[in-house]
């Protein structure tokens, strides 16, 4: 039985169902460890890094809560071989409140599809690096969702430990705008555009102008009639 959170609880039943269809004949647990650091490994272990996962906070003191794409999840591996059993320890970066200010951490609650998919890419890492396979193709499932706002760095967990960390839809945005700046090739329509407005308004003048003139002629012709 858990005894811990329910977010816990819902990492460690999907983590021990996957891993028991690709990879029954070891034993592997998962731990939350709060004190892991990134790039400071035991012998023997490897490490993989999640930059981009999508999690909603609930302040537990003014109850304000936020939805985030920007959570970051560290994950340490280690695998014995002799014993065939592993070990998984795994740290869900936090955020602080930006509504009440207060210097209380808070953790991340995630939907049962946004583990699946991230426990995915948790194994195929973990089959790359500890068992030397080829793990397939990370799910990188952020992009397509719509953007909840800009990330605060300083409200971050992670970001405060110096941890870089990007999120897809950002380095696109970023990668079309470079190849726009360089090729040019965004701007013939801006261009096409304006040229558009400028000659609509050109042809406005012309007719109004012409009105103006026929009007003028008429009335010049009707006034020699008379004389």
């Amino acid at each position: 039985m858990c005894t811990t959170s329910l977010t816990t609880c819902e990492w460690k039943k999907v983590f021990y169902e996957k891993m028991e269809v690709a990879k029954p004949a070891d034993s592997w647990e998962l731990i939350m460890d709060p004190n892991l650091k990134l790039n400071e490994l035991a012998p023997g272990w490897k490490q993989y890094l999640e930059q981009h996962a999508s999690g909603r906070f609930h302040c537990s003191w003014c109850w304000h809560t936020w939805q985030s794409t920007h959570v970051v999840i560290l994950f340490h591996m280690y695998l014995d071989r002799e014993q065939r059993a592993g070990s998984v320890r795994m740290r869900v970066f936090k955020q602080l409140c930006h509504e009440c200010g207060t210097a209380r951490l808070d953790e991340s609650s995630m939907l049962e599809e946004n583990i699946e998919s991230l426990v995915d890419n948790l194994i195929t890492s973990l089959r790359e690096q500890c068992y030397g396979e080829d793990g397939g193709q990370y799910r990188i499932h952020v992009a397509s969702r719509p953007d909840v706002g800009p990330h605060r760095s300083e409200f971050c967990e992670a970001c405060q430990e110096g941890v870089v960390h990007w999120k897809p839809s950002e380095k696109l945005l970023e990668e079309e705008a470079t190849t726009c700046t360089f090729s040019g090739a965004c701007k013939p329509s801006a261009q096409e555009g304006s040229g558009y407005s400028f000659f609509s308004l050109r042809w406005c003048l012309f007719g109004a102008a012409l009105c103006l003139l026929i009007v003028y002629l008429q009335f010049s012709f009707r006034s020699s009639a008379f004389l």
